[in-house]
Parts: C-alpha cells; structure tokens; sequence
C-alpha cells in the first residue's frame, strides 16, 4: 500500500508538484549566485536549478525556472534582465540532450558543460558587445589573447569570455549532476506540467505513430511558424515605433540639455568685457574667472561635449572662450573660424545676434548637435554666443544599446512564449488529436477484422473521455458517435452475411445431396472430397504457392462451393449413372457431359443473382475437374495453369476419393496404392504443387478416410 501512496499523490497535484519543483530549482539558482557574490567568486552558479529542472521536468520547467531567475535578479541587477535569453537556452538545450539520452553516456556529462559554456560565454559576450562594444584594458584575458596575432579584437573578446564561463558551467553541471542523482528517476515524469483534457495516453506511443505516417509540416509546426511570424512581426513593429520615440525623446533631452548649458554659460560671460578679451588676448583676471567657471560647467555636464564662446564677424567665428578637452585641443582667443556649411542657413541671424534653433553638423569637427545662446552687453546688443556641444555619435550609440537591450529582452519573452503556447496546444490541441487520429486510423485499417477487433477500437476511443470544451471535444463525440455505428452496422452485416452464407451453403448442400442420391454408389463423396480440398487449400495456402491468387476469399469460395463439383450428373440418366457394370465408350461419352452440364447449371445460377460470385469457383470445379495437367483431359483439353487453380484441386481430392472408394464394378485401393498412383500422376494428371501439399497432409487424409469408413 505504501508503494503506491506517493506516485497516487504526484498524480492527482502534478502540476502542483510541477510548481514546487520550479520553486526549488530557482532557489537553488538564487542561493548559489547569492553565494558566489558573498564570497567574491568569479562565477555566476545561477542555472545549477534550472538545468536539474530541465533534465526532470521538461523544456516548460526549465524555461519558467530560467526566466524567473532573471526577472527577479533584474530586479537588484537591472542589466541582468538582457541575460535571461541565456538562461532559457540553457534550459532548452538541457532538456534537448535529456530527451535525446545524451545525458546517459559517459561522454554526456562534458558535452553538456561545451553546450552550456558556449551559450554563456558566446551569447553572454554577445549581447555585451553590441550593447555597450569592446573595452578590455591591457591586463584582461581577452587583451593577451588579442595580443597573439591570431584572433581579431571581436573573437579575442569572445574566446576570452567562454574560456572564462567554463569553470562557472562545469561547477553549475556538477552540481545540477548531484541533483539528478539525489532525486529518484521514477518521480522525473511527475515534475512535468500536466494539463490533460482526456484519458492519458501513452506520450511515446502517439510520437512514433505521428513520425511513422508521411507529412510536409505537423500541426505543431504550422502553429509554432504562426506563433513566431505574428511575434516576430509585432516585436519588428514595436521595436521600431519603441526605437523611434526613444530616439526622438533622447535628441530632445540632450537638445533641451545642450541649449541649457549655453544659456548657464552665457550668464557666466560680462558681454560688456568682450571686446577687452578680444583686444587683450584674455589677458586679466576677470577672463581667467570666468573661463574657470565655464569649465566646471563643462566637465560638470558628461551629456556635453564641447563648451565654447564665439563672436560671430562676417569672416567667419572670433574665438573668446574655448575649453580643452581630452581629445581636443582648445582654439586660442581671437583665432578666426571659417563658417561650419552647417551653419550657412542661421549666418544671417547669427550675425544679427538673434536666437537660432540648435543645429545638427556631421564635418571635420565631428557629427555634432549644437545649440548657441547669445551673450548680451548692458545695452542689449548681442556681443557673442555661447555655443554647447553634444556628441551625436553617442546619442546613435544610446539608440544602438536601446534597440539591442530591447532584441534581447524580447527574446527572451519570444521563447517564454512560444514554449509556453507550445506546451498549451500540446495538451489541448495536439495530443488530443493525435490520439483519435491514431484509433480513428486503427478502427479504419481493421474495419474487416472480427467484430471484437472493432468492438474494441470503438471502447479504446470512447476511453479516451475528452474533454477541452470546445471544437475538438465536438469532433471527438462526433467522431465517438461515427465508430459506434460504424461497429453496429458492420455487426448487422455480419450477422445478415453469415444468415445469407448459411442459406447458401444449405443450398449447396440441399443441390449436393439431390446428386449424391441419385448416384447409390458415391459413399459420401461430396463429403470427403470437401474435406480433401480444405487440406490442399490450405496447404498450399501455407507454402505461399499461388499466393496472388489464394486469398481468403478464394479459399472460402472453393471450400463451400466444392460439394458442386458433380451437380452436372443430376441430367444423366439412371441407366448410365447407376449401371452396375463399366460403361460402353457411349455411356462414357454421356457420362463425361456431366461436366458442361454442371457448368451451364451453375452458369444458370450465378445469372440470377447479381453482385454474387462464390459461385464462380463452383462453376470452375464443376466444368474442369476432369482436366489433365498435361493437357489430355476433358471436356476441353486444358493444360498447366490454363486449368483453374480450383478445379485442379478438385481433380486431385474427386480421383483420390475414388481411388480409396469401392465402385460396383472395382475394389477399393488401399491407401499406399492410392497414394502411389496419385503420385504417379505428379506433373502429368494433376498440379504438382497440388499432389506435393496433399501428400504432405496424408496424417489428415488418414483420419478422414478413418471417418467416413466408419460412418458407412
């Protein structure tokens, strides 16, 4: 009783089992990257639980365990959310290698450590690079493997991350290893999410027989190609549109920052003292001041590139102020620069010393975004500009990051999702499905089989109890409805097939019967040689002679028909038929005519009943079982295979029987004499295939003929 209790339990709170799994595997995955923080270790130890879940519980498992990881990590770590795409492949490729039993062998342990490391060391250095590019200094990993010659900057960056995570995949594999270990193999299928709308079946079963059957493209594909389209499509759409306003809100803030920072500098300028600068070179100490406020306002601002203040003359720009920065060099006081071609719209206003909107330049300076302020004396009069620069190649940089941050963060949500609907239509969709297909397909293969056969297809399927509450379930009661009378009717068919072949038979018989009393010296012929042709049939049957022809139907056709082989005689004449002595060459003429009679008698009978043909066999028998093998026989001198298969059966069985039967004008031979001239007749009276099966069933003979001897 204790056996049972636990597997009862998983059974009836699977999925509730499912979720504490998931539950633990992200502990496991949080503690041991909280443990790795406390004590300063270079590893992550984050999808140690996400990999064990993987193995037990499936790619839905796994993936829910990997994400949940990083949602919450990115809630301390907000970068950490663009690395969850790292954890789900991870959980991807576990539950691959699981399900393949890479994970059994020997070499499957470090197989597992290059997949999992060259996902996150190769996508881990990935998603860095595009966001944030390439920086290492001088002591880093990747530096020395730059400095080889042998790799470029971009695959040194990379051969150094995955060098790096190894260590990090190999302890998360060991660990997630003793896991697997610990828990019982017997409880993995307990770990997976479940959500049946029918009677279970057999997962495995329902797979081999989906891949055993010819298609292009499996539901579960056409779905999934769905799925990914429609995402891929609003993900590009909302990527764009995120991207755009990003974009434009960005060059607004760094707009509104640039025009700021001119209008502060220009407030720190006296606009009465700028002629002063210009005549005495910036040589007093009121100019010293105030270029050291304007490079605190600068350097106090990382948004802003370049802070300088220009006097606009129409030579071109009259430098006043102009700040040094590291990778440019500040312009000397009262130097002259040429008018930007940027700047060849707003010349005019600049000149009239009026306010201009900020200005974007792509030259020789760089592509800048440029806002002036102009610098007022005491009278009004503009005496210069105070002009703030922003790097524009940086604002693309931000767009750049913003647009690789959001590919991998809806990335990850994509795989989410598409496992997630997966899995749905999996239980909801697919497996139900695939389950009728696969008895719907059985009941169609095996519609002649017994009526039990059916009987039991329909009972399989009506057992399946589906119920998803929507267009499938209307299909399966459809379908339930469909099979149950298709098995009644084809019991109604049965049962009125085996009235009518029983009706026939006693016909068959009943005509038999009539002959058999007409004839007083036949010693129950038609029953002997019925039974003689069932052992040739059947023989033959075996040894796959004839097997194109030998069917079920053909076998069931000559055995209940074979009592008509010598209806023909019911038109011969007492005197001929029951002469006590040998018949005169005459008499054996007529005799011999019972043959085409037969035949036109049965020829009669299958006229009048349309569809029918049972009896065609009969006719064969009736007209050709005194035909000869080599061609010598009667009534039309047919040899070889041209005969009827049937009527050289019949040929073999009618001589035996009157071969072994006492005749008013001969003795019954004995059974080795019988058998001997049988044999004799190998190839030349009879088929040989024929002669070879029926002398190989002499133990049945033997009892046939211990019958009916009896009997009389």
């Amino acid at each position: 009783m204790k056996k049972n209790k636990t597997p009862d339990f998983f059974i009836k709170k699977q999925n509730m089992t499912a979720l504490l799994v998931c539950l633990g595997g992200f502990m496991i995955n949080m503690l041991l990257n909280e443990l790795v923080t406390v004590f300063g270790w270079p590893m992550y130890l984050d999808t140690a639980g996400t990999v064990a879940v993987a193995v037990m519980g499936g790619y839905l498992p796994g993936v829910a365990v990997g994400f949940a990881t990083y949602i919450v990590k990115s809630m301390i770590v907000p970068a950490s959310l663009y690395y969850g795409i790292i954890n789900i492949l991870i959980a991807l490729s576990a539950t691959y290698l699981a399900s393949k039993g890479i994970l059994k062998h020997k070499w499957g342990f470090p197989v597992a450590i290059i997949v999992f490391t060259l996902i996150g060391g190769g996508i881990g250095a990935l998603i860095p690079m595009f966001i944030d590019g390439i920086t290492f200094d001088s002591e880093s990993l990747s530096a020395a493997i730059y400095r080889t010659g042998i790799f470029n900057r971009y695959m040194s960056y990379i051969l150094a991350s995955i060098i790096t995570d190894l260590p990090d995949k190999a302890v998360t594999s060991t660990i997630a290893l003793g896991i697997l270990h610990i828990v019982p193999k017997r409880l993995y299928r307990y770990f997976k999410f479940n959500m049946w709308m029918q009677t279970p079946e057999d997962i495995d079963k329902m797979v081999h027989k989906e891949k055993s059957n010819v298609r292009v493209v499996s539901m579960r594909i056409k779905m999934l190609l769905v799925l990914m389209i429609s995402l891929t499509i609003v993900a590009v759409v909302g990527t764009v549109i995120s991207a755009r306003t990003y974009h434009k809100s960005l060059v607004n803030e760094h707009t509104a920052m640039a025009m700021g920072t001119a209008k502060l500098a220009s407030t720190m300028i006296n606009g009465n003292r700028v002629d002063e600068y210009l005549k005495n070179e910036g040589k007093e100490e009121d100019y010293y001041e105030t270029e050291k406020r304007l490079k605190d306002i600068l350097f106090s601002s990382p948004e802003i590139a370049y802070l300088y203040v220009y006097r606009m003359e129409e030579d071109g720009f009259h430098v006043v102020f102009d700040i040094d920065t590291e990778d440019t060099p500040a312009d000397d006081i009262g130097e002259v620069i040429p008018f930007d071609e940027g700047f060849t719209p707003f010349i005019s206003k600049l000149l009239a010393g009026e306010e201009v909107e900020p200005i974007i330049t792509d030259d020789e300076y760089g592509h800048l975004l440029t806002a002036a302020y102009p610098v007022y004396d005491s009278k009004g009069k503009c005496t210069c500009y105070a002009i703030a620069d922003v790097d524009v190649q940086r604002l693309i940089d931000l767009d750049h990051s913003f647009v690789v941050e959001m590919i991998s963060v809806f990335f990850g949500f994509f795989v989410l999702l598409c496992t997630f609907i997966v899995w749905m239509t999996d239980y909801h969709i697919i497996y139900p499905v695939r389950s009728m297909t696969m008895y719907v397909d059985d009941f169609s293969h095996h519609i002649g089989d017994s009526q039990e056969h059916l009987d039991e297809y329909v009972k399989g399927l009506r057992g399946l109890n589906i119920h998803t509450g929507d267009e499938i379930e209307r299909l399966y009661n459809s379908i339930c409805r469909m099979t149950t009378n298709q098995a009644e009717q084809t019991r109604s068919i049965t049962q009125l097939s085996n009235s009518t072949a029983k009706m026939q038979d006693g016909l068959i018989i009943t005509m038999a019967d009539m002959v058999e009393n007409r004839d007083s010296d036949t010693g129950a012929h038609i029953q002997k040689t019925s039974a003689y042709v069932k052992l040739i049939v059947e023989g033959l049957k075996k040894k796959g002679y004839y097997a194109e022809k030998i069917t079920p139907k053909f076998i069931s056709d000559v055995i209940r028909s074979s009592p008509l082989h010598d209806v023909g005689k019911i038109n011969i004449s007492d005197g001929v038929l029951n002469k006590p002595e040998r018949l005169s060459p005459e008499e054996y003429e007529i005799m011999k005519t019972h043959t085409t009679l037969g035949k036109k008698i049965i020829e009669d009978a299958i006229s009048t009943m349309e569809g029918e043909n049972y009896l065609k066999e009969a006719r064969n028998m009736a007209a050709y079982h005194h035909e000869r093998w080599d061609g010598k026989g009667y009534p039309e001198e047919l040899h070889g295979e041209v005969i009827p298969l049937s009527a050289r059966i019949m040929a073999v069985a009618d001589v035996f029987d009157a071969l072994t039967s006492a005749r008013v004008y001969k003795p019954a031979y004995s059974l080795d004499e019988a058998v001997k001239i049988i044999e004799q007749g190998k190839g030349t009276q009879f088929d040989p295939k024929c002669v070879e099966v029926f002398l190989e069933a002499l133990p049945e003979v033997k009892v046939i003929l211990r019958k009916y001897n009896r009997e009389r």
